[in-house]
Parts: structure tokens; C-alpha cells; sequence
């Protein structure tokens, strides 16, 4: 068998990880928590998805399908559970608090002050459960003139500035490519659990987390903010350094419409690939600092790989010492070589492609397991679990309780 292709339904049992034991209740929706929670499935934690009544979880039904399952979903919910409970109930609500009792980590990703209403938010949860590390992801957290306010990822570029600077050649701010505010949030709430877990092995006691995508935002752009703290100023983002300002940072069209870049401005760099070009002449103006003075450069650049196509090029730069690489689409990023042989990309028994796992492990790696949840698939086997009989189990869904 292919070793980028993993069985559908790995047999994980003799299998370490280093998750394996944790257990994760998950009611966030959307990106960053379901992500983040996947990340932890891929390493061996068990992971209960409490979803909603009616659809349950929105990103079944966003993006393509394969079928009927969303590629989204797919590569958000691997290997978890699920379990739809009603938490407007007395019952429902009794039932996650009973799942809290059992798990160590508890995430959720509502508006501030929802999961209060609904009975399950942190200090309600934490005076049966003392142990839980409860994390919330939310736009603005749970402080400031903000909190009350809708956002999802774009609005929150917006108000951070970050999408200011996230210019498309006409100068205008662009539609970004990666939702950022969503997958830093996400990954910056995972070391916030992970470190949380790591301190409970000490005190027995769980923390709350308060993960803002706006704070992680801020934290992601310390290379960026030279004239914003130093000097008080927004940045003229064409000027700077990591946005253009550098003629041998940047991205070049050539004469098929495609596009490369030059991504290293060290003056070494510089030295071989304008000598190779006929122009060391040049080499001087690469000199700090970057911005309008390095205008020739930048013209000779654009001229120079407009006359030969994007294929010509690679050629051309190949054995050259340069950060030189072709602008691939996503589709011709999926093929690379680079990211098959770290097998970023997956192929089940399905013939599905997945998304890998990037943390990896040597001793301990992670494992995707392919089974994607349906929707309340594990709802009565997890509340047997619990402890709750047969007829208790009717009631309940009487009751409308899921």
C-alpha cells in the first residue's frame, strides 16, 4: 500500500499517542474549535462533539460534498463523536455537566455570555468539574467595549488592522486567502490547553482559557510592527519590508499570466540572482533600507520575468542559491512532492483526499482516523455511558431532550 494512504478505519488500540486517555468535550461550531479539537483527535484524545438541535454542526453543509459529506467537515471532525443534546433542557444541560465531569478539556466557541444562559459555561461547570480546562474562542473575549459584538473572521481582520495591510495590486485591501483571525485563534487556544493540562498534573485543578481571535491577531505580527510602535504610523505597506518594499521580496507575473517570487532579501541572494540576470549593477540598491529606493530593482524584476513563462523560469533558477519559487495553485500545491512526502495530504479506502497531520512525532506520531461522525451518531451509546437504562433513554427522547 501507497504510504500516503491510511485505512479508512485505522485499529488505533496498540497505537500510542500522546493524547491517548484525554477526553474532549467540544461544543464549538465553525473553524477554530473544531479544528483545534481535531488536532487532538489526531493524537489520540477522545473527542465529543455536543452539537445543536436541527442541523447540528454548520459545517456539514458548507463547501463541496463527497457523499454527502462536506470536504469542510471532513477535515474538521475526523475520529470524533457525536452527541446532539437540547441544552435548553434540565436534562440536556444534566447530561453536559455529567460528560464534564468525565472529560479534561471542555471547548466552546459562542457569542460571550450564550453558554451562561445555557447553564454551561465556565463557573457552572467548574463547581462539579474542578478539573476541566474550559477554553472559549470568540471574536473579541470575554472582556472589553467589544464583547457583545458579532464577528467572524474577516470583521475581526478588519478591526485588527491586519487587513489594512492585506493589499491586492491595485492597492485595495483583498479578501484573504487563509482565514487567519480563525486558525491562529485556534492554534494559539491549543498550546493554551496543552500548557493548562500540563500544570493540572500539579495542582489537580483545570483553568479557563479566554482565546480571542482579535488578541491572537495582534500577537501574530511582531516582524510587521517597526513604524506602528516605533514610530507611531500606520505602515505604507508597499514601502515595508515584509509587503513589497524589498525588490527581492515580492512576486513577479511572466508572460503566461503566472506568476514566481524572489522570497529572501539577504544581499547574497541578491548577488546571484542579478548576476545571473546580467545586472550586478543592481546588487547595491538591495541594500537596507527597502521602500522607494529600490524602485529600479523592482522595474527591472517586473520587465525582465514578463519575458519568459513561468515554466522557462524554473528552469532558469534551477542550481541558482535564491528563494525563487513558482506561485502554485492549491491544486498543484496538493501534488507537490514536497507535501506528499510528508504526507500532508491523504488518501482513504474511499479514494478521498484528506488533510495530514502537520504536528508529527517521531516515537508517538498521530493517526487520523477517517470515520466521520454522523450527526448524534453516538448520542445514546455516550449517554449509556453515563449510566442511564433503557427506558431512561426513551424518556429522554421523548422529552425532546435529543
Amino acid at each position: 500500500m501507497d504510504p500516503a494512504i491510511v485505512p479508512a478505519y485505522p485499529t488505533i488500540e496498540d497505537i500510542a499517542m500522546k493524547l491517548e486517555g484525554i477526553r474532549v468535550l467540544d461544543l464549538s461550531l465553525f473553524l477554530p474549535g473544531p479544528m483545534l479539537t481535531q488536532m487532538m483527535a489526531d493524537h489520540g484524545a477522545e473527542v465529543i462533539k455536543l452539537e445543536p438541535p436541527g442541523a447540528g454542526e454548520p459545517n456539514r453543509d458548507i463547501d463541496l460534498k463527497r457523499d454527502g459529506l462536506s470536504v469542510f467537515f471532513a477535515n474538521t471532525h475526523r475520529g470524533k463523536k457525536s452527541i446532539q443534546l437540547d441544552l435548553k433542557t434540565d436534562q440536556g444541560r444534566e447530561i453536559a455537566h455529567q460528560l464534564a465531569e468525565q472529560s479534561d478539556v471542555m471547548v466552546e466557541s459562542f457569542r460571550p455570555g450564550v453558554v451562561d444562559r445555557l447553564g454551561v459555561g465556565y463557573e457552572q461547570i467548574r463547581e462539579r468539574s474542578p478539573q476541566i480546562v474550559y477554553c472559549s474562542i470568540s471574536a473579541f473575549g470575554q472582556t472589553g467595549p467589544y464583547v457583545r459584538r458579532p464577528a467572524h473572521d474577516l470583521a475581526t481582520e478588519a478591526l485588527a488592522g491586519t487587513l489594512s495591510v492585506n493589499l491586492g495590486q491595485d492597492g485595495r485591501p483583498a479578501m484573504p486567502a487563509i482565514a487567519n483571525a480563525d486558525i491562529l485563534s485556534s492554534m494559539m487556544a491549543l498550546s493554551g490547553i496543552l500548557m493548562a493540562l500540563l500544570r493540572r498534573r500539579e495542582t489537580g485543578k483545570g483553568d479557563y482559557i479566554d482565546m480571542a481571535m482579535m488578541d491572537a491577531l495582534m500577537a501574530a505580527i511582531p516582524n510587521n510592527m517597526g513604524t506602528v510602535l516605533a514610530e507611531k504610523r500606520p505602515p505604507v505597506a508597499k514601502d515595508e519590508r515584509p509587503w513589497g518594499g524589498n525588490a527581492m521580496y515580492g512576486i513577479y507575473e511572466t508572460s503566461d499570466g503566472k506568476w514566481i517570487v524572489l522570497g529572501a532579501a539577504e544581499m547574497h541572494f541578491a548577488e546571484n540572482v542579478l548576476t545571473k540576470l546580467g545586472r550586478p549593477d543592481l546588487v547595491e540598491i538591495c541594500k537596507p533600507p527597502p521602500g522607494r529606493n529600490q524602485e529600479p530593482v523592482r522595474q527591472f524584476f517586473r520587465e525582465t520575468f514578463k519575458l519568459r513563462t513561468q515554466a522557462e523560469w524554473i528552469d532558469f533558477f534551477d542550481g541558482i542559491d535564491a528563494a525563487f519559487a513558482p506561485v502554485q495553485t492549491l491544486r498543484e500545491a496538493v501534488d507537490d512532492p514536497q507535501v506528499r512526502a510528508r504526507d500532508m495530504i491523504l488518501t482513504d479506502e474511499r479514494g478521498w483526499e484528506h488533510i495530514g497531520v502537520p504536528i508529527k512525532f517521531r516515537d508517538e506520531p498521530g493517526l487520523p482516523s477517517f470515520d466521520l461522525p454522523g450527526l448524534g451518531q453516538h448520542t445514546e451509546e455516550i449517554v449509556r455511558g453515563l449510566g442511564y437504562e433503557a427506558a431512561q433513554i426513551i424518556k429522554l427522547k421523548e422529552d425532546g431532550v435529543f
